[in-house]
């Protein structure tokens, strides 16, 4: 099983979804497409194991951060699930075809499920209450993946065969953006220098921390209602 998700993987990172048929993975096996169906009994079921396979490598990532409500910790449960948060954008990001297939299914994704109980046992450190532990959690892992999954979509031919580069590929809607009517798109107006010269991982940081900003300041705020 894990030479056939391993290689599921790899077969998922150079061709996308639609490279990962059961005839080329045999063929990287050096079986026949019947000896894939004594591990799995369809794609899809394929893909949830791929998906929860690269989980793991957070999982493993983030170890450390692995401890149960109430133990004697030093580290601020904001910076851990910062911590948590980036590590699975990161393998989200560099995979297009993770983000679909993220906990779509836990019967066949532990480590999924796994990952997400461990960023709330992070939100259990902070004096909310259950229903804004479960929401704060929901915000987070929501912002993640569908940022993740935005950033990760595959780029432009154009980008990817090499004849235009990303700065010059952003910067021509940056002079669309630079000529639109200020009176009529002010906004566009005012951040477009941003837009032009942005990077992506910064911004989704800079996001991130507006969020958890707020879920700290949430936690701060309580007067002693939240229960465990």
């Amino acid at each position: 099983m894990d030479s056939v998700i391993t290689e599921a993987v790899a077969l998922l990172d150079e061709a996308g979804e639609s490279g990962l048929t059961f005839r080329a993975l045999a063929e990287r096996l050096g079986g026949g497409v019947a000896s894939i169906y004594w591990y799995v009994s369809s794609k899809d079921e394929l893909l949830d194991r791929a998906s929860d396979h690269v989980v793991g490598n957070v999982l493993e990532q983030t170890a450390h951060l692995a401890h149960s409500e109430g133990s004697p910790r030093n580290s601020d449960p904001i910076n851990d699930m910062r911590e948590i948060a980036i590590s699975l954008f990161d393998a989200v990001a560099d995979r297009p075809w993770l983000g679909a297939y993220f906990m779509r299914d836990t019967s066949l994704q532990p480590n999924a499920l796994t990952l997400f109980d461990r960023l709330g046992r992070q939100a259990m450190r902070l004096d909310l209450t259950r229903r804004q532990r479960f929401h704060a959690v929901s915000a987070v892992m929501g912002f993640v993946i569908g940022t993740a999954a935005d950033l990760g979509q595959e780029v432009p031919k154009e980008v990817a065969d090499g004849s235009v580069s990303r700065e010059d590929y952003v910067e021509h809607f940056a002079d669309q953006w630079r000529g639109l009517d200020a009176n009529t798109f002010p906004y566009l107006q005012h951040i477009v220098e941003e837009f032009a010269s942005h990077d992506d991982s910064e911004q989704f940081r800079a996001g991130l921390d507006l969020l958890l900003a707020g879920i700290r300041l949430q936690a701060e705020g309580q007067t002693g209602s939240a229960t465990s």
